[in-house]
């Protein structure tokens, strides 16, 4: 919305008030102001001069020499090149010293030996956008009414001495998508009086009602509830005055004719749309109604446009004739033939406007007026304000009285509030006399409702105050943004924090990333096949079935995924497609399980921690070779993370065949609890097939469930001294049958060494003839510590006899010689 300061000074008085101070004003008031832009471009000396003579330059085709009255009392001579110059016109002339903008000089010249004092000027050599005139004005030189007289500043005639104030308008304030509303803001900011504009009385011709000339009716009751017409006659459709002109412009309108502007000024006065018909092109009554199926309506801009049903039209007897509160249609339109026309006023429904200008990509400043709502009160006195203006602009005489429905009458808002709320809110100490004279800046009627407490009716032209917090706004906008005190903030705090789950996820996070590992976030959808990839982490042995989505996006993307390895494999497949062959990948989300063919509830949600390792650990340089993955690499991964989450003794390590990974290397993670064995996951190489089918090479990955160990892990860190004592290290191998694993033998080791054991680990194994068939070596390495002593040789040797001889129980081992 664009505000001609002059304009706006019509309504209030702005005097001692700049128009920079002013849009500091609204600013601060909450009605952001986006620049403040000068009309006058840099134009100086330069007047309305009278063009006595036209004759053709002697050395030049395309140039004329004029005689110039320019009411400075000698006659100038001016030599000028626009075709459209000739005598009896009145021009604009700057004269010799005069500035034009771009920095233009006007001196004394000489064009092919022709004496030039002054120059004849264009809209554009003004700084006007010549966009905005009427187009038999956009082409050479400016040329001014007749009755202009000779000698008058052109800043002055023109209106460029003036501001315009760029508003930028939340949607809420929609009372200010008007002069009178920016003239209200105004006054309840500053606390100055408005002079609001009053109709004329206009002539009525004896015995011509409005009532006789034209019959108004609503059918679509929902989308219009108050529609109503005055009928001018007799008017000469022309140019608008200068003065009506320059406020359009300002506003960036183009004048179009007298009546048209009429519409546009009004519109912009008084935040009300308003439409002309031409009356000779109308047949019958007016119908507000809704769009029959398959209508057609030709609109102003000359494009046929086929409506909807749910579009609401004005129509008369015998078809479509507009698009309510959008645009006018072709077929009735006022031309330069109008004698008599219908003036429009009326109230729409902002939905029904915004629906149909969207769907036509039709937008104006009528339905951005009725999009966001009209003043109900305004209706008619707009209607009445613009018949006046035509009744003297263009000639015309108004018909008596109006003819219109009116279904509905909005009453104004009433809401009580009291002093105190107020200052509890704003934590302020307002006395009752400053919040009163605030309610009578904004002219909201106040009755006393008690003691500190009033009954406010609130116009209807602000819609937006519906309740009692948005009247404490009203008083926190005028007594100043920047006088609410700064106050400690009051209440119960809660102290934030992460639940154990977030503590844990983001743990493993931070531990994968310092592994070398980058997270990946996949989609929650997979193909119906890729779905069921892994079937023991799906849960196909529990009954569990696909979900489907009932709108997917592909068949690539139409099934919940049940696990995380699908979408990983795919990521790697991708990756290694672009050339990058490795890849060490995580992710960290949920998967979705349910067994129900079709839903009735939910599905449930697991969450889950994958990751997948594939290609060279290290590559190839001058002083090392290729180091591939391998299975103990994502082993080693799955240790590190258990051990942080206080895990490390809790799960074990065995063997399984999960389908999907390779029957002979792969691991299955079980939980020990206090309640029993779980598996919580697999680590392992996927089977061959399954890399065949991906084009990859090995693959290692792993997926577990996360929700047994949210329950089971220990996430603290203990701290602990460092030793002061000396440990006592030992080795033993111990021969055993193949088929038993270390991980059983370092267990049975831990139990039997005693308290004093601090560590025990596999170093070797060995497996070859001198054993014998089926046999194996395994050695391990034990180191023992007394947190207070040094412990004795004796006292260690008892500990590792204890521990042979358990394993030779257990496992039948022998000590190898």
């Amino acid at each position: 919305m664009n505000v001609s300061y002059q304009w706006l000074g019509e309504y209030i008085d702005l005097g001692g008030i700049a128009p920079q101070e002013l849009a500091d004003m609204l600013t601060r008031g909450g009605i952001e102001i986006d620049g403040v832009l000068s009309r006058n471009a840099g134009v100086t000396k330069t007047v309305v001069g009278y063009v006595l003579e036209k004759e053709k330059h002697p050395d030049a085709d395309k140039l004329n020499v004029c005689k110039i009255d320019a009411g400075t009392g000698e006659t100038l001579q001016i030599v000028c090149g626009a075709p459209n110059v000739a005598a009896g016109q009145k021009v604009p002339v700057a004269l010799v010293g005069a500035k034009l903008p771009g920095d233009l000089q006007i001196k004394r010249a000489k064009l092919r030996g022709v004496e030039s004092q002054g120059m004849i000027c264009s809209a554009r050599e003004l700084g006007i956008n010549d966009k905005l005139l009427p187009k038999e004005l956009q082409e050479g030189i400016l040329v001014l009414p007749a009755d202009t007289a000779v000698g008058t500043d052109i800043t002055d005639l023109l209106g460029l001495n003036d501001a315009v104030l760029e508003l930028d308008l939340t949607p809420n304030r929609s009372d200010c998508l008007s002069l009178l509303g920016v003239a209200y803001e105004t006054a309840a900011l500053t606390g100055r009086p408005l002079k609001l504009p009053e109709p004329e009385k206009a002539l009525y011709p004896a015995a011509d009602k409005t009532a006789d000339a034209i019959k108004v009716g609503i059918e679509a009751a929902e989308a219009c509830s108050h529609y109503a017409m005055r009928v001018v006659k007799g008017v000469k459709i022309g140019p608008s005055p200068l003065w009506l002109q320059n406020r359009l412009i300002a506003a960036g309108i183009r004048p179009i004719s007298n009546v048209v502007d009429v519409t546009n000024f009004v519109m912009l006065e008084y935040g009300q749309p308003l439409h002309a018909f031409d009356a000779a092109k109308v047949k019958g009554a007016i119908n507000v109604r809704f769009a029959r199926e398959g209508e057609t309506l030709v609109t102003l801009d000359g494009q046929t446009r086929t409506l909807e049903p749910h579009m609401l039209v004005i129509a008369d007897a015998e078809r479509a004739i507009a698009l309510a509160g959008v645009m006018g249609g072709l077929d009735s339109e006022v031309t330069p033939d109008t004698v008599d026309i219908l003036l429009e006023s009326a109230r729409f429904a902002g939905a029904t406007v915004r629906k149909t200008s969207r769907q036509l990509g039709l937008r104006s400043e009528a339905s951005a007026r009725f999009e966001k709502g009209v003043d109900p009160a305004r209706v008619l006195g707009a209607l009445d304000r613009a018949a006046s203006l035509i009744g003297q602009i263009a000639g015309g005489l108004v018909t008596e009285g109006v003819a219109e429905v009116l279904l509905a009458s909005p009453e104004p808002a009433v809401i009580e509030l009291s002093q105190g709320r107020i200052n509890r809110m704003l934590g302020t100490s307002l006395s009752a006399l400053e919040v009163k004279t605030i309610w009578s800046r904004l002219q909201f009627a106040a009755e006393p409702a008690g003691e500190g407490a009033w009954r406010l009716t609130v116009p209807t032209r602000r819609g937006d105050i519906a309740r009692g917090v948005d009247l404490i706004e009203e008083v926190a906008r005028l007594n100043g943004y920047d006088k609410i005190p700064t106050t400690r903030i009051e209440g119960p705090t809660t102290t934030g924090a992460l639940t154990k789950p977030q503590s844990i996820r983001r743990a493993l996070r931070g531990l994968l990333s310092e592994a070398g590992l980058s997270e990946a976030v996949t989609y929650s959808v997979t193909s119906a096949d890729r779905a069921w990839l892994f079937p023991d982490l799906s849960g196909a042995a529990d009954g569990m079935r696909p979900i489907g989505l009932a709108m997917p996006m592909s068949e690539e993307r139409s099934t919940l995924r049940t696990a995380l390895l699908p979408s990983l494999i795919e990521a790697a497949a991708y990756n290694k497609a672009r050339r990058s062959g490795s890849t060490a990948i995580f992710e960290i989300a949920g998967v979705y399980h349910s067994t129900e063919a079709k839903l009735t509830t939910l599905p449930t949600e697991h969450p889950r921690l994958a990751f997948l390792l594939t290609g060279n650990r290290v590559g190839a340089g001058w002083n090392q070779a290729v180091q591939p993955y391998d299975f103990y690499d994502a082993k080693g991964v799955l240790e590190r993370a258990l051990a942080r989450l206080g895990l490390s003794g809790a799960v074990r390590f065995e063997q399984a065949k999960p389908a999907g990974f390779h029957p002979g290397r792969t691991a299955a993670l079980k939980l020990v609890t206090e309640s029993g064995e779980t598996t919580i996951g697999y680590v392992g190489q996927l089977h061959p097939e399954l890399q065949r089918d991906s084009d990859l090479g090995d693959v290692y990955a792993a997926e577990l469930d996360l929700k047994p160990l949210y329950d089971a892990a220990d996430a603290s860190i203990v701290y602990r001294t460092l030793p002061r004592f000396p440990s006592a290290e030992r080795d033993l191998a111990v021969v055993v049958e193949q088929t038993v694993p270390a991980a059983s033998l370092v267990e049975a080791a831990r139990s039997a060494a005693g308290e004093w054991l601090e560590s025990v680990r596999v170093f070797d194994v060995y497996a070859g003839e001198r054993l014998g068939a089926g046999k194996k070596s395994v050695a391990l390495a034990l180191v023992y510590r007394h947190p207070d002593r040094t412990l004795t040789d004796e006292e260690v040797a008892g500990a590792q006899e204890a521990v042979v001889r358990h394993l030779e129980q257990s496992f039948n081992a022998e000590l190898r010689k």
